[in-house]
């Protein structure tokens, strides 16, 4: 039974990636939904070690956009600027030259369809209600579309019988079996929104069509150290241990 490790919105913070990959255990394949860059303290190694992934599709999000300068960071808050900033100037050429490469356009995945905001606007529009959700179902023609971006662990389900999608928010290791057209959404590994500071992320099993979401506990402690070592701002450090 193949086993696909899905992730999205690292955000520079490799402990909470390594805690991912360890808790997952062997798969054969990844899908990464974007936002390798932006807040944390350690875009490099991130990179590095999702770049040895199997067999891995990874997309472009938002933060990974500007932290190789496509797009002003104006339209950022003046935390996410600071942080972006010093990315810049932390990064390798492999880095750049990785994040470069990423497609900020959908990708068609077998069964699913991959963005990292929505089938609509691949960068930035949040999956956040049933409204944005069934506008966007007209926006894919596969099955499933995975998405990250909003931080929010959830599964938008649409249900043929009363025309209609609901919110879906399956407990960590409850397979979700996938019948109708839905976007799912993994959640953040390394800044959670939904007040569980644990990196989430999820597994595909496209052959028994089953969606597991998950949760793993890591070092938080050691990662807002690095975040106030390296002078990044405070506030990057402090949502760490609320999951906001």
């Amino acid at each position: 039974m193949t086993r696909i490790l899905v992730f999205s919105d690292i955000h520079a913070n490799a402990v909470a990636l390594e805690a991912v990959i360890t808790d997952a255990g062997t798969v054969d394949e990844t899908l990464c939904l974007g936002d390798v860059a932006g807040y944390g303290p350690q875009p490099n190694e991130c990179i590095e070690r999702i770049h040895s992934l199997p067999n891995l599709t990874c997309i472009m999000g938002n933060h990974d956009f500007a932290a190789i300068g496509n797009i002003a960071l104006e339209i950022f808050n003046s935390d996410a600027r600071k942080a972006l900033l010093w990315q810049r100037k932390q990064f390798s050429e492999e880095s750049r030259s990785f994040l470069s490469s990423l497609p900020d356009e959908l990708v068609v995945h077998g069964e699913v369809s991959l963005a990292h905001g929505s089938p609509r606007d691949p960068i930035w529009e949040y999956v956040m209600n049933t409204l944005v959700a069934r506008i966007n179902l007209s926006y894919f023609e596969t099955p499933w579309c995975f998405v990250g971006h909003s931080h929010f662990q959830a599964v938008f389900q649409y249900h043929s019988k009363t025309d209609d999608i609901s919110i879906e928010v399956p407990h960590p290791a409850e397979q979700y079996e996938l019948k109708e057209r839905a976007l799912l959404n993994p959640g953040s590994v390394g800044q959670p929104r939904d007040r569980d500071p644990r990196a989430a992320y999820a597994i595909y099993s496209p052959e028994a069509r089953t969606w597991e979401p998950r949760r793993v506990e890591y070092d938080i402690k050691a990662v807002q150290k690095m975040i106030m070592d390296a002078g990044l701002p405070p506030r990057h450090a402090a949502r760490l241990a609320g999951g906001w």
